[in-house]
């Protein structure tokens, strides 16, 4: 007997038919002595269209709301239903004894296997593969070390109930919206907060009014400190008198040490990385987008094998990981790691709870190497600098904290009193990792910052009581600034921060929101578009809350691990669903599109919205049951308009593809012939008729295009 083994990707289903010897390459598996690994293209099965349970819903009306139907129903994708008809073939075989679930170790893959078991009707027994590497090594002890299926049941009812509560409310609210507004309006569990929040930020930025202030800053030989009214203040003078009052009174004074401080700091290493802090930081030091770094990490894991699991919301390690830690380093010393990596194989590498703690390690470890051999050649640009980032901060792990000496000190001149600080560096620690860059790059601050707030700076050797002479006094104006808009970095740290999605849909639900046209990013910044302005004031306030969302998320991971209550959360979800129905069928508010031109829709007249689309900026009718688009700039033809010699613009209309130049509106089919007959004969005259009376042609111009197009009726 043999066990079938199903694999998420036809990529993973390869490389662990390879490792398992299931050479015997079939349509849709590979089959060897002892299995048969066949694999699902993603999702091959999804929730039922309301559609499919009656045919009513078919048509969007807001009578019709909201739909919930009693059991959810699942269908296949018709995209990838031949996949599925392979697999449901396989499962009919008599001489398989269980299913091995080798689908993504998290709760999507275990949705996308167990909505496929449940299609076929499996009833034999299950186990599941639960691996954090893709390594040939990880592989075979995974498929020695099977755990009972049943041990993921939990984990299953929490899949499907986050897809079934996204379904209920993410249709019904996005189809109350279109049809109340007659607009393309989606709203979603987790994709609605999350606008939210770039709009709270919005408002802040909107009702923010810039004042000016002032500081003083007292120049000395090396060194620069600046003034403060008193211990805690930030330096700031909102009076330009008083700043001005204060420079002149320390002019010509020698200024004593008033206090001096020096404190022996360590700054600990950074931890590993989770997928959301990697995405945040491939954000801020790489210039990459969350969906960006999912895909090349995926890469790394997956096809170069490289680093570990990907979706992970843990930054800590477990204890039977540590036999393995010092066989990664070995394996990534090469390069530009060799010698960082080097110095710490010498020895035994320290390990600490701070790194390896098991109560905080979820279903998956940190994304730290894996033992497989690197070949930094093989790899892409983008793929390198991504796995430079991983490297750097598994190496930092293991290096020393890193100490350093930081020096404060009063001067004051009389009852003024000047504050600097400077730091001097001991030990580099962990910093040594990076060289020159920057540890990490600093968080986005929601703060204005104190501007008079002295830099960490070098000072000279200073001794209590000391007088040293002031070489300079500057009053320098400036201005109180905005909470700066999100960066995509920033973005993913709110969501983190209020429990918004997971580490592994975060990334996704932020496309969504750019796909939609809600938001729109502008030099690294995300910001509300008109539509998501509007969009956030049309749906119901509770919907918008992170709080809410974040409670469902916090019950979800409760269901997952058998704490929670599976039908008690998908009655209130049910229950808020109507009410959020109800609520949109009440508003009275009104939606304007933002984006509207001054061009008509040629079916219906009214007028076209520009959206951007991934061709480019298109023209859609601002009625959704129209359904006109066109592109918003017309491709050019290599045909050259017979006036003027210019490239003709392709169109297309009732009676298809047409070329048109648009100085002399000189018209031609495009349909794959020139055209004839009685019809393309009338067609010409109008044309010559046409231009003659609204080009204003010379009549040595019209009489020669009358004669050639004469003269192409008497060659027909």
């Amino acid at each position: 007997m043999k066990a079938l083994v199903l694999a998420e990707k036809p990529s993973v289903a390869k490389e662990l038919a390879r490792v398992l010897g299931c050479n015997q390459k079939q349509k849709h598996h590979y089959e060897g002595n002892q299995y048969v690994v066949t694999w699902a293209l993603g999702h091959l099965v999804t929730l039922a269209e309301p559609e499919e349970y009656d045919s009513k819903y078919k048509t969007w009306n807001l009578d019709d709301l909201p739909l919930l139907p009693e059991k959810m129903s699942l269908k296949v994708m018709k995209e990838t239903s031949h996949q599925f008809r392979g697999i449901a073939q396989l499962c009919k075989r008599q001489d398989f004894k269980e299913l091995i679930i080798a689908t993504d170790a998290g709760r999507e893959g275990e949705l996308v296997a167990r909505w496929i078991m449940e299609l076929v009707k499996w009833r034999k027994p299950y186990r599941r593969l639960w691996i954090s590497s893709q390594t040939d090594k990880a592989i075979r002890d995974g498929f020695n070390q099977l755990k009972p299926g049943k041990d993921y049941d939990n984990l299953y009812a929490s899949a499907v109930c986050r897809a079934e509560a996204d379904w209920l409310i993410g249709l019904n609210v996005t189809r109350a919206l279109t049809c109340k507004y007659n607009a393309q309006l989606a709203a979603g569990r987790v994709q609605t907060p999350t606008l939210g929040i770039l709009m709270d930020r919005e408002r802040e930025i909107d009702g923010f009014q810039s004042q000016p202030y002032w500081t003083v800053t007292a120049g000395f030989d090396g060194f620069e400190a600046g003034w403060r009214e008193r211990d805690n203040h930030d330096g700031r003078i909102w009076d330009q008198n008083k700043a001005e009052q204060v420079a002149a009174r320390i002019k010509g004074k020698a200024f004593r040490v008033d206090k001096l401080k020096t404190t022996e700091k360590t700054e600990p290493q950074p931890l590993a990385y989770d997928l959301t802090e990697l995405q945040r930081d491939a954000n801020k030091r790489l210039g990459f987008s969350a969906k960006q770094t999912s895909s090349v990490l995926q890469r790394l894991y997956e096809q170069h094998k490289l680093v570990t699991y990907p979706r992970t919301d843990s930054k800590h390690l477990t204890t039977d990981m540590v036999p393995t830690l010092k066989g990664r380093m070995e394996s990534i010393a090469v390069g530009p790691y060799a010698a960082l990596a080097k110095k710490l194989l010498r020895g035994a590498l320290p390990i600490s709870k701070r790194i390896v703690d098991d109560s905080k390690v979820s279903d998956h470890h940190a994304i730290i190497p894996t033992e497989q051999y690197v070949n930094i050649g093989a790899l892409t640009p983008e793929e390198r600098r991504l796995y430079d980032l991983i490297v750097r901060r598994f190496i930092a792990l293991f290096y020393p904290v890193c100490r350093y000496d930081e020096t404060s000190v009063i001067l004051k001149a009389g009852d003024d009193a000047f504050y600097a600080r400077g730091r001097i560096q001991r030990e580099a620690g962990w910093k040594e990792v990076y060289g020159s860059q920057a540890a990490a790059a600093d968080e986005d601050s929601d703060d204005e910052g104190a501007a008079a707030e002295s830099p960490a700076q070098l000072l000279p050797a200073l001794t209590s009581g000391q007088t040293i002479a002031l070489r300079h006094a500057k009053v320098k104006e400036l201005r109180t600034q905005p909470p700066p808009r999100y960066s995509e970095a920033a973005l993913l740290g709110q969501m983190e921060k209020n429990n918004l999605g997971t580490p592994a849909t975060r990334a996704d639900i932020i496309e969504k929101l750019l796909g939609t046209d809600t938001i729109e990013r502008r030099m690294n910044r995300m910001v509300p578009t008109g539509k998501g302005k509007q969009l956030i004031e049309l749906v119901v306030d509770e919907l918008c809350s992170p709080e809410l969302t974040a409670e469902w998320e916090r019950e979800l991971e409760r269901i997952a691990k058998g704490r929670g209550d599976r039908n008690k959360f998908m009655a209130g979800i049910r229950s808020q669903t109507v009410n959020w129905v109800q609520e949109v069928k009440r508003e009275t508010k009104e939606y304007k599109p933002h984006n509207l031109t001054h061009s008509r829709c040629p079916e219906c007249s009214k007028p076209l919205m520009e959206v951007n689309s991934k061709r480019g900026k298109t023209l859609v009718c601002s009625d959704r049951e129209c359904g006109y688009r066109r592109a918003a700039q017309p491709a050019l033809s290599n045909k050259r308009c017979p006036q003027c010699r210019k490239k003709m613009e392709i169109h297309e209309g009732k009676a298809g593809k047409y070329a048109q130049c648009r100085p002399c509106n000189f018209v031609e089919k495009l349909d794959g012939k020139q055209g004839g007959g009685k019809d393309a004969r009338k067609q010409q005259q109008r044309m010559v008729q046409q231009f003659s009376d609204n080009v204003s042609l010379t009549s040595s111009l019209g009489d020669a295009l009358k004669a050639a197009l004469g003269k192409q009726d008497g060659d027909k």
